[in-house]
């Protein structure tokens, strides 16, 4: 099962994190989101203006890839040219869509990508489920996207903390695998072993394992791993 941990930005947390047994973890490059990579404090920033901030930034994703845990970079309604410049300056290894983008602009993004700039990018596409007709949408991206991400039907875009009626998806018959999300917590770790889908890859992780916004509480989530591993 594949493990994202998502939402990440402090620095000495993403050390921590990166050294349990995770697949993806995930930077928010989306300005709106609380979870946004700024560059204050000790937080990771996207374009810091000082040199030095820039290389421990660079320092400190690069410490994701000594597990070999893949980067993903979330991204919301943004200028394909800016999620080509993160692709590059981060070292992306998946580009996560939580917006309105269209098979279209997804096709050309990652030909843009693959593989002058990034070979073998893969493609995230996030629908946001309340009822079975919210997954008629996803037929549109079957051709464009390397895994679908089901996320919880709010007002923000991710990190809510809600979580859906999994139920919903025994009747998603797609043949694109998907992430389940969605105010996944540290008591969910059964009912996922339970949950039963052949299309079903793995799980993506964030706000209900948090300490703080942003930072996530490290022995919880090694536990719950273990759990979930088992």
């Amino acid at each position: 099962m594949i493990i994202k941990v998502c939402g990440m930005r402090d620095i000495e947390n993403i050390r921590q994190v990166k050294n349990l047994d995770i697949d993806m973890m995930g930077f928010i490059f989306w300005p709106k989101s609380p979870r946004y990579v700024t560059a204050y404090g000790s937080q990771i920033g996207i374009m810091p203006d000082n040199s030095e901030e820039r290389l421990q930034i660079k320092q400190g994703q690069k410490q994701v890839s000594h597990r070999s845990c893949q980067r993903v970079g979330v991204f919301v309604e943004d200028m394909p040219q800016d999620i080509v410049t993160c692709v590059y300056n981060y070292s992306l290894d998946y580009v996560q869509l939580h917006g309105e983008e269209s098979p279209a602009l997804i096709e050309n993004l990652r030909r843009t990508l693959d593989p002058d700039i990034k070979k073998g990018i893969r493609i995230i596409k996030a629908f946001n489920i309340a009822t079975y007709d919210d997954f008629k949408k996803c037929r549109n991206y079957e051709e464009v996207a390397d895994l679908f991400l089901f996320d919880t039907k709010t007002s923000v875009k991710g990190g809510s903390g809600e979580q859906f009626d999994w139920s919903l998806l025994e009747q998603y018959d797609g043949k694109v695998p998907f992430l389940l999300s969605g105010g996944i917590g540290p008591n969910d770790a059964e009912r996922i072993k339970a949950f039963h889908h052949p299309k079903f890859e793995g799980i993506d992780l964030n706000s209900r394992f948090e300490i703080a916004c942003g930072v996530k509480n490290v022995e919880l989530l090694k536990t719950f791993i273990k759990q979930i591993r088992q």
